[in-house]
């Protein structure tokens, strides 16, 4: 037995005064953290690895109990151990969004995970979030130059072609900085949303909240790297999702002339920064399964790019160069 997993059993054998019980791994999320199902008797718990040399478990429980305080669904922390990295949650199920996202289930879905990104926007926390600049927003952009382009492609990129990319990073870090801020879980989407009994959804992954852009979260759903829906139809739960914004407090009726594109270029920003995040995790950490997320992550932005004049020349080099490429490579 590898020796972190037998740290795990003997901490969990402590914590629940029981040597019976039995783990089973979870599939894991984009990170360094493993999850374990806890059978217990007749009790199941998850289990969270989070080796403290890569990641620091103290941003999730302070989400956590923040999200719970104000009535989300979220894991509840039975039991942690900061000093091993090791924390003890109630079991959520095992029914991701992912997985029922269906023609007839999936405006109830939508509209149970918008109903709750509603409070996370007008009721979640702000104080102590990290906040989403200009710093943060560009490191994420340059993921997809230098994990995507450069090292999983190959690409050498011409000074025309620095340019291009500089200066749609740019526009699209302003877009970001103008927008109201707010709570944003920052992984707001159908891999980590749960089919729960009420309150639904389930909420998972929030540990990366920051104070940021109102369109973000609303985009991450909305526009899934995993799962996709027609253009208009995502347009009109964006605007629905406007109204109810309008009606909470957090955004004004003002905004409506700006909203739609804050929404698309938002969604560039974050493709990208998706794009470059799921390269990284194939060449760096030898997880190659969201290799074939990108085609679809880079659509949204070849889709809605020539809307926007300063936008089109960057959707089509990701349309003329990027897909063709990702395409030889196979």
């Amino acid at each position: 037995m590898p020796e972190r997993l037998k740290q795990l059993n003997e901490w969990l054998t402590e914590t629940l005064g029981r040597s019976d019980s039995r783990v089973e791994p979870l599939a894991g999320d984009a990170s360094f953290r493993r999850y374990f199902r806890v059978h217990c008797g007749d009790e199941r718990h998850v289990a969270m690895d989070a080796p403290p040399d890569r990641e620091d478990c103290r941003p999730f429980i302070r989400v956590a109990e923040a999200f719970s305080a104000i009535g989300l669904h979220v894991p509840e922390i039975r039991a942690r151990d900061l000093d091993q990295g090791f924390l003890l949650l109630s079991d959520l199920g095992d029914r991701l969004y992912l997985d029922v996202l269906q023609e007839e289930t999936v405006d109830r879905l939508y509209g149970d995970a918008l109903g709750a990104l509603t409070i996370i926007q007008a009721c979640g926390p702000r104080e102590g979030l990290p906040p989403y600049d200009r710093d943060l927003l560009m490191r994420e952009m340059e993921l997809f130059r230098e994990w995507l382009l450069e090292r999983h492609l190959g690409l050498t990129l011409d000074a025309e072609a620095k340019a291009l990319l500089r200066a749609a990073f740019d526009r699209l870090a302003d877009n970001a900085l103008e927008q109201p801020r707010v709570c944003v879980h920052r992984d707001y989407h159908s891999r980590n949303l749960m089919l729960t009994t009420s309150p639904n959804p389930g909420i998972l992954d929030f540990q990366d909240a920051v104070l940021g852009p109102v369109t973000y979260d609303l985009v991450s759903l909305l526009r899934d790297c995993y799962i996709d829906w027609p253009r208009a139809r995502v347009e009109a739960w964006a605007r629905g999702y406007f109204d109810t914004a309008v009606h909470s407090g957090v955004l004004r009726e003002e905004h409506e002339t700006h909203f739609m594109r804050w929404f698309d270029l938002m969604g560039m920003q974050r493709h990208l920064k998706a794009a470059g995040i799921f390269a990284r995790l194939d060449a760096r950490d030898g997880k190659p399964g969201y290799l074939g997320d990108i085609p679809r992550t880079l659509g949204y932005i070849v889709e809605v790019a020539p809307d926007y004049a300063e936008m089109a020349p960057l959707g089509a080099f990701i349309a003329e160069q990027v897909l063709p490429a990702l395409t030889a490579k196979g």
